[in-house]
């Protein structure tokens, strides 16, 4: 039975990569951690609390967006849009809004798209 989430792993091209990081670690300002020596030498891991987030390098990306997302709870809404905005990344409506759960959406460099929610 499942009783934790222990990662995310998302996916950017090569030529995203830098970007990606940027994204990652400065934007979003999570801690890069140390990747096991067996990992691909690409890539970046960020642990989050108990969690991480592995972002791999392929070789092909799927052109199409897709709605598959990774959702993060933070305890300022309306300061994480701020730091999005300011970083000139697109702030997506929540296009089916919850009740009490105030959210929008982003996407990273590779399409990858994000929630993000109020804790």
């Amino acid at each position: 039975m499942v009783t934790a989430l222990h990662h995310v792993n998302i996916t950017v091209t090569a030529e995203l990569e830098t970007a990606a990081k940027e994204f990652y670690g400065s934007v979003l300002g999570l801690k890069q951690v140390p990747k096991p020596a067996a990992a691909r030498p690409t890539g970046a891991w960020y642990q989050i609390g108990v969690n991480q987030l592995h972002l791999s390098v392929e070789d092909a990306q799927n052109a199409r967006l897709s709605s598959r997302h990774v959702c993060f709870s933070v305890s300022d809404l309306a300061e994480t849009e701020r730091r999005f905005r300011d970083a000139d990344v697109e702030i997506i409506p929540d296009p089916r809004p919850v009740p009490g759960t105030p959210r929008f959406y982003v996407r990273d460099p590779g399409g990858n798209q994000l929630e993000i929610v109020q804790a």
